[in-house]
């Protein structure tokens, strides 16, 4: 059971939100059971639709692994050069 929060802007609207949830949602998938890896991928094109800029990804980024241990950066260039249809990080 998770004890963290996702990191998000409170500037963003109730769409935005849950866009970005899905991706963290995404990768805590590929981290505990193993996720679709075109599914996180496409959970990853939407969070960009909201989080443009590359420092404030990764600032989003580093938030959630400083508190979940799951990196988004790493699980993204896993998901990018995988060729198996399910992605599965280690933890």
């Amino acid at each position: 059971m998770k004890d963290y929060q996702y990191p998000l802007d409170l500037e963003w609207s109730t769409e935005e939100m849950v866009q970005v949830m899905a991706l963290w949602q995404a990768l805590e998938q590929a981290y505990e059971k193993g996720i679709d890896n075109q599914q996180f991928l496409e959970k990853y094109q939407a969070f960009k639709k909201v989080v443009r800029s590359i420092g404030e990804e990764r600032r989003l980024g580093r938030e959630f692994e400083e508190t979940a241990g799951y990196s988004l950066y790493q699980t993204l260039q896993n998901a990018k050069k995988n060729e198996k249809k399910i992605l599965k990080m280690k933890g």
